[in-house]
């Protein structure tokens, strides 16, 4: 090989790997971002005791903790997303372990700003800020710390929980290790008629198998070492749920719930409103299991049949040029400017776009405050695959309108607003797609991908929410969280959820055993609250102009420069009435109603 041709064979290579050059041309100014990060976070100590010494002390201070935080962030992004282009690779994997340790030893050095800010009156700072233009930048951060200052103990009660915070993940670590380590699923007879071991990653693929016998053997043996150990795994869930309730009291919460709430600033009547709604819509939900029963023919509808898709996609390979034409047209309603920033961003390469050997697994949206909004894929040339680059797609585009408008401060999303710059864009995708259906089975096939999404997102992840309520109200009254307990509340909840077309099938009560998200408290709802406002927002994108593209435009930018429920209202959203989630209800409703005319 010629070396011109061979530069064009690396040209041609380099036009699927994301531009990581552009954030370090030479690695040498990663290691001295590296130095520079701990030596300014080192220098940090002469202002121990002056926090609140003078506008002018707290302005420097707070802004050279965010010139130090934004170093840190690029010096620790550019290694982590070199580690996923190769894990094997050992340069790599060191620098990402050392950037780890860069983020733990400056965090050490900075601990000493917030204690000492929020033992102050606001009312002083509050006039720091009315003395000092360009602290007003800083506002909400401020006001957000001191928002949260009755939960805030004595320097000595907040050593001691510190420190027993090497044990308060407990429960979480040892479920972990136990469901992806030492917990085995054994094999069963696939579609092919070959014997393959099942695993948590490949469950799913099973579930949507239209060989009825593969999912009946996939489900069986997924829930058995569940139903097996059940008294293990409820000893580990119980002490978790008892953990969260102690420490939300130790911080002056009335429970677990407001606690974790309380972080987004979000109300419980939001929680609340989402599964009242929920459930009010439930018999539509009843409907489409009924309509799943009937098209799939089944005498008995089980929990395994639910995942299978009712009608078969044509399923052609799609180039990744024919994903982003295919992404361009369906974000059309978004307007020409956003269009254009992604077009530029695929052309920049902001997308490492195929599978090879060492690569991280799955896909992501990432980057520093000061680089491109990349992207990772593992793109197959598959239909979901354009869903995949639309949903992070969403996000970069999030990322990107956020850096360009926001200070470092305020340059990150809360995952109660993250959620919704992707599943806008699928949404979108979906209604496009639904346009172009080629044929009455493409329709429906697509109809009935978008009700799961509905099922799996606002069903599902509400389900496990009220499930959550259930177990902390329980041991919060006194209840001991056993086994039994947990199986007999889920069995009960999943019944309500799916209606009479499902059959009983016992070993679903064991499913709270395997849900992860479970160890994270209160956190799954606002996968559910993220999707009505983006199913709120999209209908308003498809049915408006100018104006609801600025007004969504405008959320993009807004980081965290509020807190999540505000920011919602720059989209038109208002996710502390129960307006959001009723019209997404309205909006599964007549999906479901347009499935069935289909039939």
């Amino acid at each position: 090989m010629t070396k011109e041709n061979s530069m064009k064979k690396q040209e041609q290579i380099n036009k699927y790997r994301w531009n990581l050059e552009d954030m370090y041309p030479d690695e040498s100014q990663w290691k001295a971002d590296y130095q520079e990060a701990l030596l300014m976070a080192n220098e940090m100590n002469s202002y121990q005791g002056k926090v609140t010494s003078s506008a002018t002390i707290l302005l420097e201070i707070l802004e050279k903790k965010d010139k130090i935080w934004q170093k840190a962030e690029k010096v620790y992004v550019y290694a982590r997303m070199r580690k996923d282009e190769d894990n094997r690779n050992p340069v790599y994997v060191e620098m990402a372990g050392q950037s780890n340790v860069l983020l733990s030893e400056i965090s050490t050095y900075l601990s000493f700003i917030v204690p000492e800010l929020i033992q102050q009156e606001y009312t002083k700072v509050k006039s720091y800020i009315q003395q000092s233009p360009p602290l007003k930048k800083y506002r909400h951060y401020l006001e957000d710390l001191f928002r949260q200052k009755d939960h805030v103990l004595s320097p000595e009660e907040e050593r001691i929980i510190a420190l027993s915070g090497q044990v308060l993940h407990a429960p979480s670590e040892i479920f972990t290790a136990f469901n992806n380590a030492d917990m085995k699923f054994g094999t069963i007879v696939n579609s092919d008629g070959q014997e393959e071991e099942l695993t948590h990653g490949n469950y799913i693929r099973f579930m949507e198998s239209k060989n009825r016998d593969v999912r009946k053997s996939a489900f069986e043996k997924m829930y058995a070492p569940y139903e097996t150990y059940q008294n293990t795994l409820a000893t580990a869930y119980d002490f978790n749920v008892r953990t969260n309730g102690v420490f939300a009291k130790l911080r002056n919460y009335p429970d677990a719930r407001t606690s974790s709430l309380s972080n987004d600033n979000i109300s419980v009547s939001v929680y609340d409103n989402l599964v009242e709604q929920v459930r009010t819509s439930l018999p539509s939900m009843h409907r489409y299991m009924e309509i799943r029963k009937n098209t799939l023919s089944c005498e008995e509808l089980k929990m395994y049949d639910i995942y299978v898709p009712l009608f078969t996609l044509p399923e052609e390979d799609v180039s990744f040029e024919d994903a982003v034409s295919t992404m361009l047209e369906g974000l059309s309603p978004l307007g020409d400017a956003y269009l254009d920033v992604v077009a530029k961003g695929i052309q920049s390469r902001w997308v490492d776009v195929y599978e090879h050997p060492g690569k991280t697994s799955g896909a992501y949206s990432f980057g520093s405050f000061d680089s491109m909004p990349y992207i990772l894929m593992n793109y197959n040339g598959k239909r979901k695959d354009i869903f995949t680059l639309v949903h992070e797609m969403g996000h970069s585009m999030h990322s990107y309108y956020t850096r360009k408008n926001q200070p470092f401060i305020y340059g990150g999303h809360s995952i109660f607003t993250a959620e919704v710059a992707s599943t806008v864009n699928e949404v979108l995708l979906m209604h496009h797609l639904l346009k172009k259906a080629k044929n009455p089975q493409e329709h429906k096939g697509l109809l009935n991908q978008y009700l799961e999404e509905f099922r799996t997102t606002l069903f599902r992840q509400t389900m496990f929410a009220e499930f959550e309520t259930l177990c902390h109200k329980a041991s919060q009254n006194g209840t001991i969280l056993t086994a039994s307990w947990l199986s007999e509340t889920y069995y009960k909840l999943n019944e309500e959820y799916h209606g009479n077309a499902l059959s009983e099938t016992p070993l679903i009560s064991y499913e709270w055993a395997r849900i992860p998200h479970f160890y994270r408290s209160f956190y799954v709802y606002k996968y559910a609250t993220g999707y009505s406002a983006a199913i709120a927002i999209a209908e308003n994108l498809l049915k408006g102009g100018t104006k609801e593209q600025k007004s969504y435009l405008d959320f993009l930018a807004s980081g965290e420069s509020d807190y999540p429920i505000e920011l919602l209202r720059i989209a038109g959203v208002h996710m502390d009435t129960p307006d959001p989630v009723h019209k997404a209800m309205e909006a599964f409703d007549a999906l479901v109603k347009e499935l069935e005319s289909s039939l």
